[in-house]
């Protein structure tokens, strides 16, 4: 399919090219109070200010709406529907396109352009929504099978749940932040000679701090509580997908996790991107995921086999010295479950979900050691240390380390639908005394 063109310059390369336009909230040093926009090549088109210039004038039926692009989250707009979301990106991109239809809205209209299109440069991104609830799932098979191999061997990597259901933990919403946002070391407590015969932990800043390189879908529709989401109608209840770094204390996950999971370990910090890829926009790369060699049960069954997306991922590492390499490079279609699949599950019970509930993959591996999504993986738990530039090395994050993923679809250099970047830098633990 022939990319869209514009009259509005975007630069090749563009992750938002004409055939993305996500979703953030930004605000700027002029107007700080947080509202909607959009990401076009290196600008954002600021919504509000949009609409209150007519801009939606040929639109009418988001006109009773356009209220939404004054909140300082994206959930009142998410929640009116996958049918309304697709109608305002849609005509958004008619307003681009080249021929566009409608040239006195923006293309002709100068002073508006030079209101509502704001450099990327000199806005300030935030949380896309207000987040209620954050689900955590493990659904990347590669990652899930070569840490149990690491801690429990080959025979029994794989838990034997695991390929009958999308194994998940409850995360914490109050912690997530957006890219840019640094993460402090915790402090936690752990086994510092887990080899010792005698287990006694101490108490101090972790020495395995780790990245996990993962996408989220925001949920856009609730269900009423008792009411499962079945598996035809899940989809309906996506937004977007965004990429997730749960960041990862493995030292405190080694001791606290059984007999009931992650806790502290994750609960300090976790990033996400600030523009959110609508799921329309990510139809065109659709592909299978991995192929699951046991029956699933009913509640479970998709229709179509082609049920993740093709998303190119990429881990680069910089060092507080400022050497910098690319440590890992992966792909959205390494999951064994669908985000729909995992609405379909985590509702079964009747759990109601709620607009801007964030549902994680879990770390997305593929099968080579470039593709592993985590230090744990990459350096088999700290026995092999990964190279960067400058000839330093880590086994985990030190403390001036920044961690940044990207995430785009297709190759066409006109016509990338991509993630932006979701980046985080450790800072230094707190020195606490009791």
């Amino acid at each position: 399919m022939a990319p869209l063109r514009s009259w509005f310059s975007i630069p090749r390369g563009s992750h938002f090219s004409l055939a993305n336009i996500p979703f953030g909230v930004i605000s700027t040093a002029s107007s700080a109070t947080p509202r909607v926009a959009v990401a076009i090549g290196e600008h954002a088109l600021d919504l509000e200010i949009f609409a209150a210039n007519n801009g939606f004038s040929a639109l009418s039926t988001i006109q009773p709406h356009q209220a939404v692009f004054s909140q300082p989250s994206l959930n009142a707009f998410a929640a009116l529907g996958r049918p309304l979301h697709s109608i305002v990106r849609k005509y958004i991109q008619s307003v681009f396109a080249v021929d566009t239809p409608y040239p006195d809205v923006l293309q002709t209209n100068s002073a508006l352009q030079k209101q509502a299109l704001l450099p990327l440069k000199e806005v300030q991104c935030h949380l896309p929504f207000k987040i209620g609830d954050y689900t955590d799932f493990f659904v990347g098979l590669h990652h899930a099978y070569s840490c149990g191999v690491m801690f429990r061997g080959e025979a029994n990597a794989l838990n034997p749940n695991y390929k009958h259901l999308p194994v998940g933990y409850h995360g914490r919403a109050s912690s997530i932040v957006v890219s840019g946002t640094p993460i402090r070391r915790p402090n936690g407590q752990f086994l510092d000679n887990p080899t010792a015969e005698k287990k006694v932990p101490i108490f101090s800043p972790v020495k395995k701090l780790d990245y996990e390189l993962e996408l989220a879908a925001f949920v856009c529709k609730a269900n009423k509580q008792g009411e499962p989401v079945s598996i035809r109608e899940a989809e309906d209840s996506l937004f977007g997908i965004v990429m997730m770094n749960d960041w990862s204390a493995r030292d405190v996950q080694s001791w606290e996790y059984v007999p009931l999971g992650p806790f502290n370990a994750k609960n300090f910090g976790t990033s996400v991107s600030p523009w959110v890829v609508l799921m329309e926009a990510l139809e065109p790369f659709r592909a299978t995921g991995i192929e699951n060699d046991q029956d699933v049960l009913p509640y479970l069954k998709e229709e179509h086999e082609e049920t993740v997306y093709d998303i190119k991922l990429q881990v680069d590492l910089k060092s507080g010295s400022g050497n910098s390499s690319t440590v890992a490079a992966s792909n959205g279609r390494y999951l064994l479950w669908s985000f729909p699949q995992m609405v379909a599950h985590h509702t079964s019970t009747g759990c109601n979900l709620q607009p801007g509930d964030l549902l994680g993959s879990g770390t997305i591996s593929g099968t080579g050691s470039s593709e592993r999504g985590c230090l744990l993986e990459q350096t088999e738990n700290g026995k092999k240390p990964v190279k960067i530039a400058g000839g330093e090395e880590r086994t985990f994050l030190q403390d001036g380390d920044e961690v940044t993923f990207t995430g785009v679809c297709g190759s066409d250099e006109e016509a990338l639908v991509g993630f932006g970047q979701c980046t985080g830098r450790i800072e230094p633990a707190l020195q606490l005394s009791f």
